[in-house]
């Protein structure tokens, strides 16, 4: 005689399971993920401190007390010119650098300022054909008084920049070098 595949030897359909054997399973099954999401954040952290410290030589990000992070001042080349003050913010109107239209020479040092909300920097090369030398993307600034300091150190002409979640929403802005 053939029997399903679940039934018992005796030809009968197994007992149903114990509560004690569905919580034993349950405790066993909620460990496994939790040790899943704990080595899962672990690679997600790990890879974010190799991201945070790879550090770059044409932009400084300091915190809401004004001290550098990353990279050194002898890293990055020093400001020759101006300082001009870019803020990013989210408010009621959505969320934009202001101002949206920047004339700098080089030299001159842009302090890209976050005023609220969650932002960063970013000199598509989509954006910028053509174009070389083009800053990398800045960190994501997330407390109110970050900066994301950029020398400008790029040839005369238009550079077209955003900040990547909100570029959608209009966050974009145009960099005109002078020479």
């Amino acid at each position: 005689m053939l029997r399903p595949p679940d039934a018992g030897q005796d030809g009968t359909a197994p007992a149903a399971p114990h509560h004690k054997d569905i919580m034993t399973h349950s405790v066993h099954t909620r460990r496994s993920v939790m040790r899943f999401v704990s080595s899962a954040v672990g690679v997600a952290m790990a890879a974010m401190l190799v991201v945070a410290c790879s550090g770059d030589t044409n932009k400084q990000v300091t915190g809401s007390n004004g001290a550098a992070s990353t990279p050194s001042a002898s890293e990055a080349p020093a400001p020759t010119g101006d300082t001009i003050i870019v803020e990013m913010i989210t408010d009621e109107t959505g969320s934009h650098f202001k101002p949206k239209e920047i004339e700098a020479k080089k030299g001159d040092l842009i302090r890209f300022t976050l005023t609220s909300g969650v932002h960063n920097v970013h000199f598509l090369p989509d954006s910028n054909p053509g174009k070389s030398n083009l800053p990398p993307m800045s960190d994501f600034l997330q407390l109110p008084g970050q900066t994301y300091d950029l020398v400008v150190n790029l040839a005369p002409g238009e550079y077209y920049f955003q900040c990547d979640p909100h570029a959608l929403l209009g966050m974009v802005g145009k960099l005109e070098v002078e020479g």
